[in-house]
């Protein structure tokens, strides 16, 4: 994640985001602005996911980095490593959760070690 991050970053800078990297890019320094702020921003609708949180054995959050469209994009994250931090370990379309094991084909980024 964070190397995605940085790269987009950079992007950013150097004025060389695509459209979609332009839309990205908004859409996740708003829900970022949101997380840093309160974590249960009424925006965000933040809730943990239990079938994530027993494959890593953390309680793991999804918050909405857009809503009402196929596909919708949807933040992971954790508390941690330390006090007062939240990592951010995925960024993916929303799973089809109805379905039998949607979130299984949810990939993440490795948990932080605790500093």
């Amino acid at each position: 994640m964070e190397l995605f991050w940085n790269d987009l970053v950079g992007k950013h800078r150097s004025g060389t985001l695509s459209k979609d990297e332009t839309q990205l890019f908004k859409k996740l320094t708003k829900a970022l602005r949101y997380l840093s702020q309160n974590p249960r921003h009424t925006g965000l609708n933040s809730h943990d996911i239990d079938p994530l949180s027993r494959r890593y054995g953390v309680k793991v959050w999804e918050s909405y980095l857009e809503n009402n469209k196929p596909a919708a994009g949807r933040i992971f994250w954790v508390y941690g490593p330390d006090n007062r931090q939240i990592t951010i370990i995925g960024i993916e379309p929303h799973p089809e959760d109805k379905k039998k094991d949607g979130y299984d084909r949810v990939n993440l980024s490795d948990l932080p070690a605790k500093s």
